[in-house]
């Protein structure tokens, strides 16, 4: 039976605040602190077992291998190197898994089958490596070819950064949907000051490849002003689910008009719009009000998982608690405490990649039980470093610590094929 399974990335050892990101306001704004690895983890652990305790499947995806050798060796990184390439090379952002990959559910797609595109990220330097590791590994995970479909990242003429730009709608996870992808128009044309990284042309290289009927998928442009405030993402402004979109009045670039287009292919669609006056972009952006799992639950009813940072927003909590009291579509607002991601920009949705498949179809070790999470948990307490300073980019002790830790973390879950 298909569902919808949420896949969260485990926070890898070498979580570190380098602020390589242009135009992540939380990452620039937090480069040069030290890191807490291991609370990272246990972090993203922890939110990972309140969504079981909701009563939703749960899986999960892997630290990709750091520091990443064949990346130094290509850019010729050794002493006297700059700082920046070096620390992309140690980078933990595949942790935000809602950029591994853009995925079309069966229902959607012309064959049957649940289609995985992994995103390339080229934009920048710390992500544009993570693809072809993302690929092996989703491989794995849903290697049923009868299936599952899983192919190469759009060529990187086109900046692709998978399922945070992607929404879709549905009266059911299990019957079929209309498909939105969001892009941004380049900094040159729009005037902006940070890089629009999602590209039209791969969003509807995407939509092709996934062999998505035309008339149910769309195209809608992010707002300017947003990607200039710091929402690198669309799913910094808004989040979809079912039937509802939860968004921020200035997410996209005709909000009028994106609203109309979804009505026309989706006549059932339910919009819960927070207004400037009441939430302004910038404090939205500021505590990730949007980057949230609007999940629904075993009853049927809708849960919003926000980071704590929204109960401390006396403006976004208001407007949550105005939310629940009008009786809408969400019934829950759930604070998690992911501090660590969010110091460098990713919230709970950044955290999770969406598929809608039957678990029996998925490769069970993907799967989060009670069992595993004590596994995991246990490596994640006995090996991962506590702290990691700047200054210890590119330590070989730290390195070795590093490896180790990821090796023991596959052993433990028999997932030494990915090493």
């Amino acid at each position: 039976m298909l569902q919808e399974i949420n896949f969260d990335g485990i926070v890898g050892p070498s979580h570190n605040y380098a602020g390589l990101s242009l135009g992540n306001i939380a990452s620039a704004n937090h480069k040069g602190n030290d890191s807490f690895p291991r609370a990272a983890a246990l972090q993203g652990m922890a939110k990972m077992r309140a969504n079981m305790a909701l009563g939703l499947a749960q899986g999960f995806l892997l630290p990709l291998p750091r520091p990443n050798d064949g990346l130094l060796r290509d850019l010729a990184v050794g002493p006297g190197a700059d700082r920046a390439l070096l620390a992309a090379a140690w980078s933990a952002s595949s942790m935000w898994t809602a950029n591994a990959a853009t995925v079309s559910p069966a229902p959607d797609t012309a064959d049957g089958r649940c289609h995985l595109t992994p995103a390339n990220l080229v934009t920048m330097l710390h992500r544009g490596q993570e693809w072809r590791d993302t690929r092996r590994q989703l491989r794995v995970a849903f290697g049923d070819e009868r299936h599952f479909a899983v192919h190469d990242a759009i060529p990187a003429s086109f900046g692709d950064e998978g399922a945070a730009n992607h929404m879709r709608f549905c009266e059911a996870h299990d019957g079929p949907g209309v498909e939105i992808f969001v892009y941004g128009r380049p900094a040159h044309e729009s005037g902006g000051r940070f890089p629009a990284r999602q590209h039209e042309q791969a969003s509807r290289a995407v939509a092709r490849l996934h062999g998505l009927d035309p008339a149910r998928c769309l195209f809608v442009e992010q707002n300017p002003e947003a990607i200039a405030a710091g929402a690198f993402h669309n799913d910094v402004v808004a989040v979809a689910n079912g039937r509802v979109l939860f968004t921020h009045a200035r997410a996209f670039a005709d909000q009028r008009r994106a609203y109309e287009a979804i009505r026309a292919v989706f006549p059932a669609l339910e919009v819960v719009e927070v207004p400037e006056e009441a939430v302004s972009l910038e404090e939205a952006i500021r505590t990730y009000l949007f980057n949230a799992q609007l999940l629904t639950l075993p009853d049927g009813s809708m849960a919003l998982v926000v980071p704590e940072e929204c109960r401390e927003s006396a403006s976004v909590w208001r407007w949550c608690q105005r939310m629940l009291a009008s009786n809408g579509p969400i019934r829950r607002v759930v604070p998690v405490d992911v501090r660590q991601s969010m110091a460098n920009g990713g919230g709970p949705a950044c955290l999770r990649l969406r598929v809608v498949a039957d678990p029996t179809t998925v490769d069970a070790r993907f799967l989060l039980d009670e069992a595993k999470a004590r596994r995991i948990e246990a490596v994640i307490a006995g090996m991962w470093p506590e702290t990691i300073a700047p200054d210890r980019i590119g330590d070989p002790a730290l390195a070795r610590a590093v490896r180790e830790a990821r090796a023991a973390l596959l052993g433990v879950l028999g997932l030494d094929e990915l090493l």
